[in-house]
């Protein structure tokens, strides 16, 4: 399963407003690492991505489909590049990363908890 139609329309209408094009970004395919089992370590499912005028890039290897984890790291480049564009400062979108993890390992949890077969 991939992203939705909506999902990429968002991105690429993001990617319009902030002048960024495809073919200024370069795409390699590697072998993921983690979880996975043999599946990971056979098939070049992660993505690297790479925006060649400002030389910043991304590597995704979340999900085990090669299409989610295209789509996956071009959203992270995206991202990247808007705060080099636009200066946001970083030590605040890294806290706020930091949040967003903790209250998604915490809802995994919570479904675990509330989801066992007791």
């Amino acid at each position: 399963m991939g992203p939705g139609k909506n999902k990429i329309d968002a991105l690429e209408k993001k990617m319009k407003v902030l002048n960024i094009n495809k073919k200024d970004i370069q795409f390699k395919y590697i072998k993921a690492s983690g979880r996975g089992g043999q599946k990971v370590n056979k098939s070049s499912s992660a993505v690297f991505a790479k925006h060649i005028k400002t030389g910043i890039s991304v590597k995704c290897g979340k999900a085990r489909s090669q299409h989610l984890n295209k789509f996956l790291a071009l959203r992270n480049l995206v991202d990247k590049i808007e705060v080099h564009i636009k200066g946001i400062d970083i030590k605040k979108i890294s806290a706020i990363e930091k949040i967003r993890k903790q209250k998604s390992k915490r809802k995994h949890v919570k479904a675990l908890f509330y989801n066992s077969d007791s």
